[in-house]
């Protein structure tokens, strides 16, 4: 990941450019001499998209029950849509205001409901941090031939693993507090090593599994099945959904705004498909591919004959492929998520509580990730957990992109809280209430999986925030 996205990925509400950031003009328009071309987002967006995520995604696939078309093909039109959010929503607004998304959202929005935004970012951002320790934990585990947890575990299983994640939690969140260079410089030399692994144990597991074949690969997931013990049943449009937003919050929540602010052209939008096809297609699908090596072992077939759900653990699966290298990778993959997440966290909170250090805010950031990395829940959940965590911050983008593309003709006036000289748009707050209330209880009370109401929730916000602007604007 480069230097400069992970200072724009960092950046904290209502603080001055002096204050964070050395000067990356996070309250000011990116001037043209800064600018980068399509290059310099090809290699961040496919380092950053094949980490400790994808170690855990890929099985969890398996466990839904996918078929082979639903998750060959699924993927591909989802990660497609993926691309095209970036590229036509994130990538367009982001080169006309060349702001980042708090400084636009501030604007809009107020400084006193970003400082909100900023604090539920932060806590999600933690609990993301937290099943990458326990992915982590499943790696440096092996040599102590600790137990691992299962699909269904919510709570530690042991004193050894207690011990494990916390120590690997206060590595991760000591390194993260050095700053952003020092964790840019972590990923930078970590990334290439994973998605190597990715390929390489890949390959090994179709080796492994007989495949010599296009048939024989297809049929390793064949017409698909019933999801294991607890988790949801995926069609072929749950997984086209939930791989569309799987990032929601960086494309359609338009967070990414402080990554293509940079950008010389719109056009620079189409490099997160190297994100999208390295890591959310190849990781993905060489990490079921670990997974379904294991279904066939002896141990797995305790676990099913038993009515149980075998572990989903991306330690042993990658040690199983290709050994000590499988442990490295899964180690570091874990800690190129975290690390970064942890970081970002910290100063999301530091927004809150700008007396703070940058320093204890993100120990404060680690310390709430290390004690998630304890439950296996976040982890073996992912699925789930990514799904909610697009939920709630993806209508906040809506408010974005409607505002741009719709405020002149409709008569609305756009930057209405920085205009009005307000620090709270009740507008705002109301369109995301209702919208998120209204699907959620939809998503509750009809068993709707989640990412089905996601695009639904993101239009009526932005409609909402039309409405109730047109009716309370007095500028």
């Amino acid at each position: 990941m480069s230097q400069y996205v992970m200072e724009n990925e960092a950046e904290v509400v209502g603080q001055s450019v002096e204050d964070t950031g050395g000067g990356e003009f996070e309250r000011e328009p990116v001037p043209s001499s800064k600018l980068k071309g399509w290059k310099s987002f090809l290699g961040m967006y496919a380092g950053e998209h094949a980490a400790g995520t994808e170690f855990m995604i890929g099985p969890l696939f398996l466990t839904a029950g996918v078929s082979a078309f639903d998750l060959i093909v699924g993927l591909l039109l989802g990660n497609l849509l993926a691309v095209l959010s970036w590229r036509y929503l994130t990538s367009e607004v982001a080169v006309k205001n060349r702001l980042t998304l708090y400084y636009q959202l501030e604007k809009i929005a107020g400084r006193k409901l970003v400082i909100g935004y900023n604090l539920a970012n932060g806590i999600l951002f933690c609990f993301l941090a937290g099943s990458m320790i326990t992915v982590s934990a499943t790696a440096v585990g092996i040599p102590f031939d600790l137990e691992m947890p299962k699909l269904t575990d919510t709570m530690p299983n042991s004193s050894m693993w207690v011990a494990i994640v916390v120590v690997i939690g206060v590595v991760i969140s000591l390194i993260a507090s050095k700053g952003y260079e020092t964790v840019s410089k972590a990923a930078n030399w970590m990334s290439p090593v994973i998605v190597l692994a990715f390929l390489v144990s890949g390959i090994v597991a179709l080796g492994q599994l007989g495949v010599g074949s296009v048939d024989e690969f297809w049929a390793i997931w064949g017409d698909g099945g019933e999801p294991f013990t607890g988790q949801t049943k995926f069609t072929f449009w749950h997984v086209v959904i939930w791989s569309w937003f799987a990032n929601g919050a960086m494309h359609i929540g338009m967070s990414d705004l402080s990554v293509f602010r940079f950008a010389k052209s719109a056009k620079s939008g189409w490099a997160t498909a190297a994100g999208m096809y390295v890591g959310h297609y190849m990781a993905w699908i060489a990490a079921a591919l670990l997974y379904a090596v294991y279904l066939k072992s002896p141990e797995a077939a305790t676990y099913l004959n038993n009515g149980e759900a075998p572990p989903v653990a991306p330690g042993p699966l990658a040690y199983n492929a290709i050994g000590a290298l499988g442990i490295i990778a899964v180690v570091l993959a874990g800690w190129t998520t975290a690390n970064p997440t942890i970081y970002r966290a910290g100063l999301a909170f530091q927004g809150i509580m700008p007396r703070l250090s940058t320093f204890w805010v993100t120990i404060i950031a680690g310390t709430v990730a290390t004690i998630a990395g304890l439950f296996p829940a976040f982890a073996m959940k992912l699925l789930g957990f990514v799904a909610l965590y697009g939920f709630i911050l993806s209508p906040f983008g809506a408010i974005i992109v409607f505002e741009h593309f719709f405020a002149e003709k409709l008569g609305i006036t756009k930057n209405y809280a920085e205009v009005a000289g307000i620090k709270f748009n009740a507008s705002v707050f109301l369109a995301w209430l209702i919208s998120f209330g209204l699907f959620y209880f939809i998503s509750v009370q009809y068993d709707v999986f989640l990412s089905f109401v996601t695009l639904p929730a993101w239009l009526l916000c932005g409609i909402l925030f039309l409405v109730f602007s047109k009716y309370t604007q007095k500028v």
